[in-house]
């Protein structure tokens, strides 16, 4: 069963932290869902984003009914089912919602990783940035369905801790830390070098940096990579608590998610050039740039020069100045 906390223990004190979270969450949800469509037109609304937000909601809401429905069942309905109590019933992964939820899980993962590198695509506007971040996603994808595989196929009164499964339990966790922390780290250094380039144009126009942007998207991974790299020492180590982290990971995804998406919004109110890129845009940053440069572009100017001519010699000059006629001079001859 490993060793630490208690499961039994352990799954009240998670579905309790993990209902704490899940309410933050979804304060996060309601202002992210204000910043992307207060005063919008329907078509001025992105679509991509939206929907994304929604999942990941849907996703965390059905983990969280489903971590309650199964701390119900192991600490009241099924306490007496096996031998040792409610914590052989928590330690067993081949009860149905210990798989229901950790599929939950995985799809959020994915969710989640797929988004920041599609960020990280539309931000760099290149297809080889991010095929190494695609093939990690790759591999958090397949070590995911091999570990819900492996647990559905297991036996009665199996642990989370047997070889078989740990192995690619470890592997899923190492996968999605390296593939959050890689695509957000080249998200970033992007956000910072175009904002380098441009930094001229910003003080002429008066526009504000953009490095509160990268520092939330470098929170938002420091907040989500810390939660997953605990779980995955909890796990090596064979502690208990590693379940719980799990189970704290999915509201801290959707929380990541919205505090990045709500400070771009409170940050670019004249949707600069970066609030199109992070929020997937058909444009890239610095063709934004390019037209938003255009409003500020030199009038013509009008040169007036004046003429002056000296005559040492005398003449004879009419001129019509009423009609704006130009001047005849008959110069007298010697």
């Amino acid at each position: 069963m490993g060793s630490g906390i208690p499961l039994d223990a352990g799954a009240l004190m998670s579905t309790v932290l993990e209902g704490i979270l899940y309410g933050f969450s979804v304060l996060l949800f309601i202002g992210t869902l204000w910043s992307l469509t207060y005063k919008r037109h329907m078509q001025d609304i992105n679509r991509p984003i939206l929907t994304v937000a929604i999942l990941l909601f849907i996703l965390s809401t059905a983990h969280m009914v489903v971590n309650i429905i199964r701390a119900e069942d192991g600490l009241v309905r099924d306490r007496d089912m096996y031998p040792a109590g409610p914590a052989a019933y928590f330690a067993d992964v081949s009860q149905q919602t210990y798989v229901i939820k950790h599929s939950f899980y995985v799809m959020q993962t994915l969710l989640a990783d797929g988004v920041v590198i599609y960020r990280c695509y539309v931000v760099w506007q290149s297809v080889w940035i991010v095929v190494l971040p695609i093939m990690l996603w790759c591999s958090v994808a397949a070590t995911g369905v091999i570990a819900l595989y492996s647990v559905s196929q297991a036996g009665t009164g199996s642990g989370i801790f047997v070889k078989a499964l740990a192995q690619w339990v470890t592997a899923f966790f190492a996968s999605t830390i390296a593939t959050n922390l890689l695509s957000t780290g080249l998200l970033a250094y992007r956000i910072w070098i175009i904002q380098r380039g441009v930094a001229g144009v910003r003080t002429a126009i008066g526009r504000g940096t953009v490095m509160p942007i990268v520092r939330v998207l470098i929170d938002a991974a420091i907040l989500y990579s810390a939660a997953l790299l605990t779980a995955l020492i909890l796990f090596v180590s064979g502690n208990n608590g590693q379940d719980a982290v799990v189970d704290l990971a999915m509201p801290i995804m959707s929380i990541a998610f919205y505090m990045v998406l709500i400070r771009i919004a409170l940050n670019n109110k004249n949707r600069s050039y970066i609030s199109t890129s992070i929020n997937m845009p058909g444009r890239s940053a610095s063709e934004t740039e390019q037209e938003r440069l255009r409003q500020y572009a030199m009038k013509p100017l009008q040169v007036h020069v004046s003429q002056f001519t000296h005559q040492d010699r005398p003449s004879t000059c009419t001129a019509d100045f009423t009609k704006g006629a130009p001047s005849h001079c008959d110069v007298e001859s010697t």
